[in-house]
């Protein structure tokens, strides 16, 4: 874990602020007794390394030896400066306790944003896969609309030189808030992800209700072609308890299906546009709220916009799907998120609403023409996580 501790005042090297990477020790994953011999790494000196930005630290096991990779970005005179490159910096150690510099591993260029944070590592379908979340990224039309982004490069780590080369960055969740996700390796070969389900310097309605924040479904991912996907993991499915199902509905105008509704819920849907120009579908609807995700034929955007998503929240996200016909969608429906996979990953776009708890409604609008509704399922979900006794 990263140790912080705020200093008083700037020191010459610019630095406002001491991280260090520690160790604590569990064995129940609930009570952990801090290491003796804390810090086990500190920032490499006479590098090319900021002097206060370095943290976040993702260990992994590779042939008998250990890794481990920090988030970090080049020096400035002013911690607060924001013109400088984000980078990841690579150690070795045989013991987890003796660590040794490898260099750095990695290396922004251009539009990739200022510092790198929440780096993760992982050999994902013998691709080796550098998860990061860059701040300060610029906008580039559509893209990279969010305050900082999350995202992947796909490549190759040379064990070696500690040398990562890779492809281009892109997104994780092309939706509203998506950061710091982390990835682990199950026993049965999976990597499995987590994400944060907020934004840094966005405002969180829960703020007044005395929490603050949620984390995203469990994400299995895969690589596909020259892309990341993730897909929700087949635990989700145990949660499923009573459905309503639909096939093959012709749908002419604006449309609400009998039991298709929840302010929690699974739905499944299959769209074949058909001659349409696209569609619509209206969740959480209710009054003068709904979410919307709509879908455009010809140009293949999915778009998702939450201008009446409740308290807080505005704006719009999309994605251009890589193939053209029917849309298969899985949504996930909770009291303050939507998390939303489409075409079995290719896609993802997750978001916080904040709408009334009586804003349940789910509505199919045809864009121009004829849907069809090849296949409606909507799974009322058990609790995910046990809810304490509240006295």
């Amino acid at each position: 874990y990263t140790g912080h501790v705020d200093l008083p005042v700037i020191t010459p090297d610019g630095a406002d602020r001491i991280e260090s990477q520690n160790i604590a020790i569990s064995s129940d994953g609930v009570n952990f007794e801090k290491y003796a011999g804390n810090p086990v790494i500190y920032i490499p000196k006479g590098e090319d390394i900021s002097a206060s930005d370095f943290r976040d630290p993702k260990v992994w096991e590779h042939n008998g030896r250990y890794y481990v990779v920090v988030g970090s970005r080049t020096p400035t005179a002013d911690p607060n400066d924001r013109n400088s490159e984000g980078q990841i910096l690579l150690f070795d150690s045989d013991n987890l306790i003796d660590w040794n510099f490898m260099g750095i591993m990695a290396r922004g260029e251009g539009n990739q944003g200022f510092m790198w944070e929440c780096p993760n590592f992982g050999t994902i379908d013998n691709c080796d896969v550098l998860i990061l979340s860059p701040q300060g990224v610029h906008p580039e039309g559509k893209k990279f609309l969010n305050v900082h982004q999350s995202g992947y490069f796909l490549g190759k780590l040379n064990y070696n030189t500690g040398i990562y080369t890779h492809g281009d960055f892109d997104i994780l969740d092309y939706g509203f808030d998506f950061y710091a996700p982390q990835i682990t390796q199950a026993p049965d070969g999976r990597t499995i992800m987590i994400g944060w389900l907020d934004m840094w310097e966005s405002e969180f309605a829960e703020n007044g209700d005395g929490w603050s924040c949620m984390m995203t479904v469990p994400r299995e991912l895969h690589v596909r072609g020259n892309k990341l996907v993730s897909t929700p993991v087949k635990e989700l499915e145990s949660l499923r308890l009573s459905s309503k199902n639909y096939n093959n509905v012709s749908v002419k105008k604006k449309t609400a299906l009998d039991g298709i509704s929840g302010e929690t819920g699974e739905l499944l849907v299959t769209v074949d546009p058909k001659s349409s120009k696209g569609f619509a579908i209206e969740l959480r609807s209710g009054g003068r709220e709904k979410t919307v995700l709509s879908y455009d034929a010809s140009s293949r955007i999915l778009k998702l916009n939450r201008d009446k998503s409740g308290a807080a929240l505005t704006g719009e996200r999309e994605v251009k799907l890589d193939s053209s016909g029917k849309v298969n969608l899985r949504i996930f429906l909770d009291r303050s998120s939507i998390e939303i996979f489409a075409n079995n990953g290719e896609a993802v776009m997750s978001t916080r609403v904040y709408p009334k708890s009586t804003s349940t409604g789910i509505n199919f609008i045809p864009q121009g023409g004829e849907i069809n509704l090849e296949r409606v399922t909507f799974y009322k979900l058990a609790e995910g996580i046990p809810q304490p006794n509240v006295r």
